[in-house]
């Protein structure tokens, strides 16, 4: 897939939130196995409600990928991790970024960086001094190379374990610029 038709969005329709549940239940079931199976193959989040979804349709409007953020606290990582508030080393404005998600085969195409544009742009809407994640040790590199650095030991059970993380919105700039740059340049 060199060059698919992606169209990059918040999500707000039943279709694309359904596609979003599946997708998670393929993510976090049957890839990475952080959750039960169900008969349904879905997963909703249990913050669903208060998470909001940057999305990518391909042309066939479907989910090629997605990610949720969400500033209100208890983050998920407050259960993950004793005395949170203590290890974050940012002061201000937060976010919590979770459930990156991307198709297998749209993972070498530019679902990643379109998604990581709009959460920066939304980021900067809301006066965000850095983002957190719990990114899985299976993606550590992954993380490191967008400007993430760990803050707490990895959490949860060996088949699913998570790192700590933080990027300050500074460093997230200079990552979406060093991305843009990369896709723009001739290949």
């Amino acid at each position: 897939m060199n060059n698919p038709r992606l169209r990059f969005k918040t999500a707000d329709s039943p279709g694309e939130y359904d596609q979003i549940y599946q997708l998670n239940y393929e993510t976090f079931v049957e890839e990475i196995p952080q959750h039960h199976e169900n008969p349904d193959r879905r997963l909703i989040d249990k913050f669903n409600d208060k998470n909001i979804y940057f999305i990518c349709l391909d042309e066939n409007d479907k989910l090629a990928g997605m990610l949720c953020v969400r500033d209100r606290r208890p983050f998920s990582l407050d259960a993950k991790v004793a005395n949170l508030d203590s290890l974050i080393p940012i002061k201000g404005a937060l976010c919590e970024v979770r459930l990156l998600s991307i198709r297998k085969e749209y993972r070498h195409t530019r679902v990643l960086a379109g998604l990581l544009e709009q959460l920066y742009h939304f980021g900067e809407t809301k006066n965000y001094q850095g983002a957190l994640i719990s990114g899985t040790t299976r993606q550590e590199k992954l993380y490191r190379h967008l400007g993430f650095t760990p803050f707490a030991p990895p959490v949860g059970p060996a088949e699913a374990q998570y790192i700590p993380m933080f990027i300050t919105i500074e460093s997230f700039r200079q990552t979406i610029k060093r991305l843009i740059s990369y896709e723009s340049s001739p290949i």
